[in-house]
Order: structure tokens, then C-alpha cells, then sequence
């Protein structure tokens, strides 16, 4: 894993030295809410073992704001081969959740905002 560089002055963003994010955009199967529940746990635990390289990670949302029905991960890997193998162990990908997934190199450009909403 790459190392943080540290931020130079107060209002410039963390980044990491050569970093490669990949933004995974996941649609679940519809009426699947039951096996999203089932599997969360295996997913969280999932995640955890490449906790320090999630830049953010949480569902998607249907408009009433409440139910889960897809997921929005942007994760540091070397590459997109790394990427993949990721995705291909993960227990909804594992499991048919998903309808749809993309995978896309990502960039962030914009500091973080303060007051960002904090992990629920």
C-alpha cells in the first residue's frame, strides 16, 4: 500500500503519493433487499480488511432515503486487475446481489468539505 503524504498547508486535501482510486458503482437486483441484509455482515467484515484504503464506502439509496439498494465504494488499489480481484471475492458480488456494477478510475479533485456527514 502506498504511504500518506502529508498536507502541506492547512487547506490542501491529504493525497497519496501515486495514487489509483477505483469508484465501484453497484445496482442490486431488484427485490434483493432481503439478501443485502443477509449478507451485510460478510460485507462489512469484507471491508475491513481494506479499511485503510477505503476513501469512502456506503449504499445507495432509493428516494425515500431509507432503503438500500445499491452501493457506492471508492477504494485505493495498484491497478484495475487488483481491483476486480477485489470485487470478485466480495460476498454480494459472490452472492448475484448486483444487477449492474461499473468500475472506474477515480481522481478526487475537491478537499473534503468540513462538516462532511459522519459514519452512521
Amino acid at each position: 500500500m502506498r504511504q500518506w503524504k502529508m498536507a502541506q498547508m492547512a487547506n490542501e486535501p491529504t493525497v497519496k503519493e501515486d495514487q489509483l482510486l477505483f469508484c465501484f458503482f453497484s445496482i442490486d437486483k431488484p427485490d434483493s433487499l432481503a439478501l443485502r441484509q443477509q449478507l451485510r455482515p460478510q460485507h462489512k467484515t469484507y471491508l475491513a480488511n481494506v479499511a485503510e484504503q477505503i476513501a469512502f464506502a456506503g449504499p445507495l439509496l432509493s428516494d425515500d432515503g431509507v432503503t438500500m439498494q445499491g452501493s457506492l465504494l471508492v477504494i485505493d488499489f495498484a491497478d484495475r486487475v487488483e481491483a476486480q480481484t477485489w470485487l470478485d471475492d466480495e460476498p454480494f458480488a459472490k452472492a448475484g446481489l448486483f444487477e449492474s456494477v461499473s468500475i472506474r478510475p477515480f481522481q478526487n479533485l475537491w478537499p473534503q468539505r468540513a462538516g462532511f456527514p459522519p459514519v452512521a
